[in-house]
């Protein structure tokens, strides 16, 4: 007779961040593209959804941000604070995370979210990211790579554009623009440009009011994880700047659509 093996306990990593309702409670849908198996030819788009900000879940996130702002806290944990319901409520983050300087883990456990803000540049102090099992968030800032002390994530990865384990495409972006004077970056339409505003370059910092808007897509390596990132760019020589792409992806900047991607990692791991 052989002996039966003690079952193993599976530590929660992230503690309390995960939420006792089911995950129909606390996500949208999201069919983007299928996270189970490579479909080449799909295309992608972007999340069109606006942030209700009278919304009472973004009321409380606002004030969530704020505290912790005050008291320097390093870790925010914020949908930990919000009801199932005020979750689904929240679909970024906001701009007031600039202030969240004393910050160094982020947990966006299981988030409805459907996009990140530049402002998280800002976050000087972040060392830890974990936006996991946040399925609807395909992409993140470039901005993101300020975040000098930044390095470790844990990342849904099978839910990112250009993941090596589906290669699922990049939504295509928009023609580059010389000039911004018949745009208003305050008030842009995310279907077409991935986000509903754009205040600064993404690469310099200067206000993009002053210069054009050149998009483009580059796959980095940020902390643990290869993330697909969206530059918003003034000029072509501020994308010049930008560093090549993550070994087995995409080696230089690129505008999505129909753009060759190195082949599909098909293994047989655990989806995540």
């Amino acid at each position: 007779m052989t002996e039966v093996e003690e079952p193993r306990l599976h530590v929660n990593r992230w503690g309390d961040t995960s939420d006792p309702a089911p995950e129909r409670h606390r996500q949208d849908t999201c069919s983007c593209f299928d996270q189970s198996r490579p479909r080449p030819r799909a295309r992608a788009g972007f999340h069109t959804e606006r942030q209700d900000t009278s919304a009472p879940g973004w009321q409380h996130l606002l004030e969530l941000v704020d505290e912790a702002a005050d008291d320097g806290r390093e870790e925010f944990r914020p949908l930990t604070e919000l009801s199932p319901e005020e979750r689904r409520q929240v679909i970024t983050l906001p701009p007031s995370i600039a202030g969240l300087t004393a910050v160094r883990h982020l947990v966006l456990y299981g988030s409805n979210m459907v996009r990140i803000p530049p402002e998280i540049g800002s976050m000087t102090s972040l060392e830890e990211f974990t936006p996991y099992t946040s399925y609807r968030l395909h992409w993140f800032p470039y901005e993101i790579t300020r975040c000098r002390k930044l390095t470790r994530s844990t990342v849904s990865t099978r839910a990112l554009f250009g993941n090596e384990k589906l290669r699922p495409p990049f939504p295509r972006l928009q023609p580059a623009r010389g000039s911004v004077a018949d745009l208003d970056p305050e008030n842009l339409d995310p279907r077409r440009w991935g986000v509903t505003a754009i205040h600064r370059c993404g690469v310099c910092n200067h206000p993009i009011a002053q210069g054009g808007l050149h998009q483009v897509w580059i796959s980095l390596r940020v902390a643990t994880d290869v993330l697909p990132l969206l530059v918003s760019a003034c000029s072509s020589a501020c994308v010049a700047e930008l560093p090549g792409g993550a070994e087995g992806h995409i080696p230089t900047s690129h505008t999505g659509g129909r753009v060759d991607q190195p082949r599909s990692d098909q293994g047989t791991d655990r989806p995540t």
